[in-house]
């Protein structure tokens, strides 16, 4: 399956009926090799399946388990895409807190006296350039605060969206298990940004493949939280993947 079609099945109501079987059936090719798609740490946490990239669109399985190590984060948790997101949740409990970022104070420099609980005393906004397997992080000197506005929880077999150039962080509940079918569609004249310490300056971090074992252990898990929460016969889709 690919974009539209997922898109069509979620616009539909239809997803849970048919994007477990599709993804599953994606994870079991990886872990067979028969497949070329890569399992990528994410530098917020996940593992990282890009199942499709043509031009603005894009589809990835992002998978959150304890089986692969996180990667240490230069920056925060807190980032906005430059496309927009629309997410199937296959297993798990998802939560997005939306954060308000306002640059505060003469010359954008914030007050630390406003600053909650827990950002610090000063954020900065990195603008994110990725090429490749590398994301340069370049500092903009741009002060911030930070404070957390409403929060959505989404459990399985749920769909959620996310517009582009929304700061938020996203949290797995109820667990450290949970996988999602993510859908991008890019916006022009947005960017990827994350926030970071007012002292970190511009760096690049390299985007590296999970070791062989780590990603079939993994995957291997997923696979089997994916048919454990949805007990149905194989849809027609799978044979068409």
């Amino acid at each position: 399956m690919r974009y539209e079609e997922i898109r069509g099945e979620i616009a539909a109501g239809t997803a849970a009926r048919t994007l477990p079987a599709w993804a599953e059936g994606v994870v079991r090719d990886v872990i067979a090799g028969r497949s070329p798609v890569p399992a990528i740490r994410h530098p917020l946490g996940f593992l990282c399946l890009p199942v499709e990239r043509t031009g603005e669109l894009g589809v990835c399985l992002h998978i959150w388990t304890p089986e692969v190590r996180a990667v240490p984060s230069t920056t925060s948790a807190v980032h906005c895409h430059s496309w927009d997101l629309l997410s199937f949740v296959l297993y798990g409990t998802v939560r997005n807190v939306r954060m308000e970022v306002d640059e505060t104070g003469p010359g954008g420099a914030p007050s630390p006296s406003a600053a909650p609980e827990g950002t610090g005393p000063g954020q900065q906004i990195f603008e994110v350039v990725s090429r490749g397997d590398v994301d340069e992080l370049r500092a903009t000197g741009r002060a911030v605060r930070c404070v957390p506005a409403r929060s959505r929880t989404h459990r399985t077999g749920e769909s959620y969206t996310l517009p582009a150039g929304v700061f938020h962080s996203t949290l797995i509940e109820d667990g450290l298990d949970a996988a999602t079918v993510a859908l991008g569609r890019q916006t022009p004249g947005g960017g990827d940004l994350s926030l970071g310490p007012l002292d970190v300056p511009t760096h690049r971090v390299h985007r590296s493949r999970t070791e062989p074992e780590d990603a079939a252990r993994a995957l291997r898990r997923s696979a089997r939280a994916i048919a454990g929460a949805h007990p149905r016969p194989r849809h027609h889709w799978e044979a068409r993947r």
